[in-house]
Parts: structure tokens; C-alpha cells; sequence
């Protein structure tokens, strides 16, 4: 059995939480689609309990698989958005701060 890395034993509760939504969701997606567990895991390529974990939203399933069932349900391409350069507002936001500490180190110069 592989051992597991400690990352997934430490996730931030928030995160926890993301999983576990996205796992219902895709759940429910699946159900909406009348599909077994057994169709579904075959299509995703993965075993009956791999996907149970999936719906569960447990982190140590891929997120391969977790991308391929996004695209099962043809919703893949949102993950491409989601760290998006132009919307990572904390990198802004510390671009802006050198910004103005340059501008006030000149304006002092």
C-alpha cells in the first residue's frame, strides 16, 4: 500500500471542505446522469472504492481523476481558470505594495 503523504493529513480545514463539496457534487452529477458506480468508476478508469473516495471529496485520490470527472461531465475547463494570473488578487495586492514602497523610497531619495 502507498504511504501517504503527510500534506494530506495536514489540508487546511477550508480546503477540507472545497473537496468534500466537489466530491458531493460530482456525485450528484453522476446520479443526475443515471450512472452506477461501477459504469462511472470503469469510464474514469479507477476502482468502485477510488470513486467512493472521490465523492467523498478524500484528498489522496489524483487529481487526474478528479480533472476526468470534471470532463465526464464536460466541466473541465474551469479548471483551467482556476489560478488564473490576472484574478490572483494576493499577487496583486503585493505588486501594488512594492509599487508604493518604491515610490516612497524615491520620493525620499
Amino acid at each position: 500500500m502507498p504511504m501517504r503523504s503527510p500534506a494530506v493529513d495536514t489540508l487546511p480545514s477550508a480546503v477540507e471542505a472545497a473537496l468534500r463539496k466537489l466530491g458531493t457534487d460530482l456525485a450528484i452529477a453522476r446520479k443526475r446522469r443515471k450512472q452506477s458506480l461501477a459504469n462511472w468508476a470503469a469510464r474514469l478508469n479507477v476502482s468502485v472504492p477510488t470513486l467512493s473516495k472521490m465523492e467523498k471529496g478524500d484528498p489522496s485520490v489524483s487529481a487526474g481523476v478528479y480533472a476526468t470527472a470534471l470532463w465526464l461531465m464536460q466541466r473541465h475547463e474551469a479548471l483551467g481558470g482556476l489560478a488564473d494570473p490576472q484574478l490572483d488578487l494576493g499577487a496583486l495586492e503585493s505588486e501594488v505594495q512594492a509599487a508604493v514602497q518604491r515610490g516612497v523610497r524615491r520620493a525620499h531619495a
